[in-house]
């Protein structure tokens, strides 16, 4: 019976049909049919973005919302839900709201709705939240990303948009373990959040992380979120089951308050691995609600998850229904402060899918290196300013800056948002390098030399003064090539004999190593090519 398992374990669903056409091995055919789908389990898992709206007062009050302040100084009387006061929607959160959702390329509702949802947590006073869960401000859309996918290639893939709404955010909570005593700080609570939620489209922690940093460049661009987990301005939540691609999505544990996109993928890669073992093991997955230790970098269970009825979701009653405008309805109004969302459309900044295909389209970039340079702070913007001074293509001075300086900046701790060196000196050490004019090796010499601040000179002068100026003359090359040819008659019968690519590449070495690497590549190949050649015709 074990060896009848372990075959139907390693073979094809042929031998499926087979055991499962003889009705006394039925048992063994769902047997095997576990054990495969077992085996082809793959991740499922949707995100919610929660993201502080970058604005001086909160969302239903007027209190402020600078990051760091003392604790609780930053809170209304309604904030703390001293009965009687009633929330007044700020303005300028309903515009990020919109100018995000535009991004998102989400349906924009012309009247949304907030509700409460209830929950009794000591870091939100009044016992509810107000949100919209019925009819959000957006809804519907999408995000083009660039992932590195299991290959190790850049791809760009698309995720889908279940929608956008506004909530206020919780208070926080401090633990104090030795005294025993947890306190709340009240400054958060009530600021403006917008959440996003996804569709089930990613499969593993790089995909979720690729596709949050994304989200991050487009607020900040936008300048609706300052993005930056470290002060909580931004958090994520995952949603995460495993199932096998022919059956139904499995049971899935939410991981909460993920405060930065490494956390994100290990979380999400740990949470994957501990299911399949689960599944595996005979074990059932239980829909929970899960924190991530960093330390330990394993996913911990919190609670039970809740339920819809546990929110008990209502209509908020003291906030009327947002109306929104457009071009066709604004004719109709003599409100000035409503948000219009045309006008907004109109106004609307270079999104980072917009640099993405500038650089892709119109200076030829790789995939590899937008990804890179869309991931580096200011590394754009850097790019473009070395483009105006630079005589070289864009796609060799985007290879420069990726594979060159930024190889020398990433030993020296060194980053461009703080560039020691200026554009106009990178594009001059880019035209001395893609003319020819020196060495890849010296050019890389250089930038060293400038980010240890070691001459002040231009680069073409400090080549001419060290002797790194590459060696194309004939005259020069030629006599060298000759006497490496005479010397190495094995390696030009290798390449007669058709070896020619080996033969030459160990030739060329000589070549390099005999003019201390000062001979012009290129010119030296072509030189020991018409040698060669002209040995081979006389040997026939």
């Amino acid at each position: 019976m074990a060896a009848s398992m372990k075959v139907c374990r390693i073979r094809s669903c042929a031998v499926y049909s087979r055991i499962k056409s003889n009705s006394k091995h039925s048992h063994l055919y769902k047997q095997c049919r576990h054990n495969s789908t077992q085996e082809n389990l793959k991740g499922v898992i949707g995100l919610e973005i929660h993201a502080q709206i970058n604005t001086k007062s909160k969302l239903f009050s007027a209190s402020p919302t600078a990051f760091g302040a003392p604790t609780n100084t930053q809170v209304s009387i309604f904030d703390a839900a001293l009965p009687g006061t009633l929330p007044v929607l700020n303005g300028e959160c309903v515009r990020a709201g919109v100018k995000t959702a535009i991004a998102l390329n989400s349906k924009i509702n012309k009247v949304s709705k907030f509700d409460r949802k209830h929950y009794f947590y000591a870091d939100l006073p009044q016992g509810y939240q107000i949100t919209q869960q019925r009819k959000p401000l957006g809804v519907g859309g999408e995000v083009e990303y660039i992932l590195i996918d299991d290959n190790n290639r850049y791809v760009l893939k698309t995720a889908r948009i279940t929608q956008l709404q506004l909530e206020q955010d919780s208070g926080r909570s401090v633990h104090d373990e030795e005294a025993g005593q947890s306190l709340i700080d009240l400054n958060r609570a009530g600021i403006g959040l917008m959440e996003i939620v996804t569709e089930p489209d990613f499969e593993n922690g790089i995909d979720c992380s690729s596709f949050v940093r994304e989200v991050q460049l487009m607020m900040r661009q936008l300048q609706v979120c300052l993005g930056s987990f470290r002060e909580g301005g931004l958090r994520v939540d995952a949603n995460i089951s495993v199932h096998s691609p022919d059956q139904p999505l499995g049971v899935r544990s939410e991981v909460k308050n993920l405060g930065s996109l490494k956390d994100l993928r290990n979380a999400v890669d740990y949470e994957i691995e501990r299911q399949k073992r689960l599944i595996k093991n005979g074990g059932t997955v239980i829909n929970e609600t899960r924190t991530f230790d960093s330390e330990s970098r394993k996913t911990i269970p919190m609670r039970d998850k809740e339920r819809m009825q546990d929110y008990r979701f209502m209509p908020e009653p003291n906030l009327p229904p947002l109306h929104l405008l457009d071009s066709s309805t604004a004719i109709h109004t003599k409100q000035t402060n409503m948000v219009n969302i045309d006008e907004e459309i109109q106004k609307m900044p270079p999104l980072p899918r917009d640099v993405r295909n500038y650089l892709l389209n119109n200076c030829m970039l790789s995939l590899r290196n937008v990804y890179i340079l869309a991931n580096e702070d200011k590394g754009v913007e850097f790019f473009k300013e070395v483009m105006k001074f630079s005589k070289s293509p864009p796609n060799l001075i985007g290879n420069f800056i990726v594979n060159d300086l930024l190889g020398v900046y990433n030993t020296k701790e060194a980053k461009i948002r703080r560039s020691p060196i200026s554009p106009d000196i990178v594009a001059e050490i880019v035209d001395i390098r893609e003319s020819g004019y020196s060495s890849p090796t010296h050019c890389c010499r250089l930038v060293e030399m400038y980010l240890n601040q070691s001459t002040t000179d231009r680069p073409r002068t400090v080549v001419d003064n060290n002797g790194w100026r590459l060696i194309r003359d004939v005259e020069t090359l030629k006599p060298v090539c000759v006497r490496i040819l005479e010397a190495n008659p094995r390696l030009v019968k290798k390449y007669c004999t058709g070896k020619e690519e080996k033969s030459l590449n160990s030739l060329m070495m000589k070549g390099l190593n005999e003019t201390q690497k000062k001979a012009h590549p290129a010119k030296m190949k072509e030189l020991f090519i018409e040698l060669l050649e002209e040995e081979k015709l006389k040997q026939r």
